[in-house]
């Protein structure tokens, strides 16, 4: 009986290590489903292209082609243009196209997938490292848009983001020696500087990581490790600085961004159940396209929750801890500062009250924390047997402090795992709301092909049109047919390329191209009739198309 008794908790332990060993296949398994899941929906064209989209791949398409470098998108002056030159090579080998754009972002969504594994390893367990890498599988419609839509910064932003906290934690951890350690400084000032260039959602995680970064190196960086460090930053501030230093006053960085702030009068009730109880489920993948049903609103409620309860774990245990310990509750320290100055700074927007369906997209970096907001839930959860007679141990093998593995009560445990599995039934029902829609929104590049067919028959290559038509469609058919944007009073609207609305004031009788049944249709077809011009009228694919006999000018501004 003594023999029994001693052995029960060794083969205990001894299962426990071989299902740590599984953690990897099961995670790339994981992984493997969720690039194949955003690989279907590439090819059928899922989540539909869109004009701000198509303004990226006309900006790749001339890096291809040589014909201009811009260090942004066309028509402002923030937000990088990264995934442009990303996708130029593509470009330049097999031709523009949606699919090559997006290529890219789906090689980020891999490496994101693959960084979150290896740092919740590290700061947490292997298989909650395994289980977010599983949740991160899934994907909703507002999730699936911020990673695989090339229009602004965002499917490389968490990538970035996970990259530099796991170098700082690295470094703390001693996890490089000789002259890897330099080249992780300098790695880190080199994507931490190119994300001012980039996209500006994502600086509260460099800012946390970096924090983190002179804590752990503050003796390294008086050394070569600080000229590694600078060196990398000043080589990924190179496009920022050279557009500041040579932009007009009102198109450098800070008075660009300072023109983003919305309608100062939104109410703060509206900002807070915008930005937190509706952004926070729309933002991280809980809710329908479009949408959210309430109860899709709980994760609003218990997301917050857990993000303080897990602050308060990392505080304390940083308090106590010593030495390795404490550079992994840095390091989870840095994903909660990370979540909450990320919640804060959007929940304090006009935006989240003003355009919360699409604003959302702002909290897209709030899935580098993931991993933080279920570790209450997952420690509370699943608490070995032996943890009593040997949690000390334990601790120190999984990367988790004493106090956290010893045995829960009974009901915290099972509520713990209740909200596991309702937060995994949530991820779930939202992404099948997405792709129960496939088809439906696969028929949307069925009818910008028919629109084109249409115009090509009908021998219109210049047109005028709203935003959201132009240049989605002279992406699409690769500057062939070429749009200008008008507004509803008829005038000239936001042309991000301008040489397109010069060639489309050039033409001798441009057409022009309206959704059916919208008021700028009425006023267009309103003002050609006055003009007397006779005018040939066809609808098709949606879209009202008006081809004047003789050219009839607009308004002037």
């Amino acid at each position: 009986m003594v023999v029994g008794t001693v052995a029960q908790p060794a083969e205990s332990e001894a299962a426990y290590d071989r299902s740590r060993r599984l953690a990897l296949p099961v995670a790339v398994a994981f992984g493997l489903l969720g690039v194949a899941y955003r690989l279907v929906l590439l090819v059928n064209e899922v989540p539909p292209a869109n004009s701000d989209e198509a303004t990226s791949g006309l900006v790749a398409m001339h890096v291809a082609q040589g014909r201009e470098f811009p260090l942004f998108f066309y028509g402002q002056h923030y937000m990088g243009a990264l995934e442009s030159y990303l996708a130029a090579p593509l470009f330049a080998l097999f031709g523009p196209s949606t699919l090559a754009l997006r290529l890219p972002n789906l090689l980020l969504y891999a490496a994101f997938l693959a960084l979150v594994w290896q740092l919740t390893r590290r700061l947490y367990t292997p298989w909650l490292a395994t289980v977010t890498v599983g949740l991160l599988a899934l994907g909703s419609d507002r999730v699936l848009k911020n990673q695989l839509v090339s229009a602004g910064g965002y499917p490389e932003m968490n990538p970035a983001g996970v990259l530099l906290v796991l170098v700082a934690v690295n470094l703390g951890l001693a996890g490089w020696t000789g002259r890897r350690r330099l080249f992780a400084y300098a790695g880190f000032g080199l994507v931490a500087g190119l994300t001012l260039w980039d996209d500006w959602l994502v600086l509260p995680y460099v800012g946390a990581a970096g924090l983190l970064l002179l804590v752990v190196g503050r003796r390294e960086l008086r050394g070569r490790a600080g000229l590694a460090l600078g060196g990398g930053l000043l080589a990924g501030l190179v496009p920022i600085v050279a557009h500041n230093l040579t932009a007009a006053p009102e198109n450098r960085s800070l008075a660009s961004y300072a023109t983003l702030g919305g309608d100062p009068g939104a109410s703060w009730p509206d900002r807070l159940h915008g930005g937190i109880l509706f952004g926070l489920p729309m933002g991280t993948g809980f809710c329908a396209p479009g949408r959210c049903a309430p109860w899709q609103l709980w994760w609003g409620v218990v997301g917050p929750i857990l993000l303080v309860v897990a602050g308060v774990l990392a505080v304390r245990a940083l308090r106590a801890g010593s030495g390795v310990e404490r550079i992994r509750q840095g390091g989870r320290l840095v994903l909660v500062v990370g979540a909450a100055l990320s919640l804060i700074a959007y929940a304090t927007s006009s935006a989240a009250a003003d355009t919360r369906v699409e604003s959302a997209r702002y909290l897209s970096c709030l899935l580098i924390s993931f991993p933080a907001l279920l570790w209450p839930l997952w420690s509370a959860a699943t608490v070995p047997p032996w943890s009593h007679r040997s949690g000390s141990a334990r601790s120190r093998r999984s990367g988790s402090e004493p106090g956290e593995r010893v045995r829960r009560a009974g009901w915290l445990r099972w509520s713990a795992r209740g909200l596991l599995a309702a937060l995994v039934a949530s991820l779930a029902v939202a992404t099948g709301q997405l792709v129960s829609r496939v088809p439906e929104l696969g028929r949307v590049a069925d009818q910008r092909r028919e629109l084109v067919s249409a115009l090509d028959r009908l021998g219109v290559s210049r047109f005028y049109g709203e935003y959201w038509t132009c240049n989605n469609i002279t992406f699409q058919t690769r500057e062939r047919l070429v749009c200008a944007v008008i507004r509803d009073d008829l005038r000239a609207g936001w042309d991000r390329y301008l040489p397109y609305r010069d060639a489309v004031g050039r033409a001798g009788r441009p057409a022009y191209v309206l959704p059916a049944g919208t008021a700028l249709s009425a006023a267009v077809a309103g003002y050609l009739g006055g003009t007397g011009v006779p005018v040939d009228t066809t609808t098709v694919a949606g879209y009202d198309i008006y081809r004047p006999v003789a050219r009839v000018d607009l308004p002037r501004r």
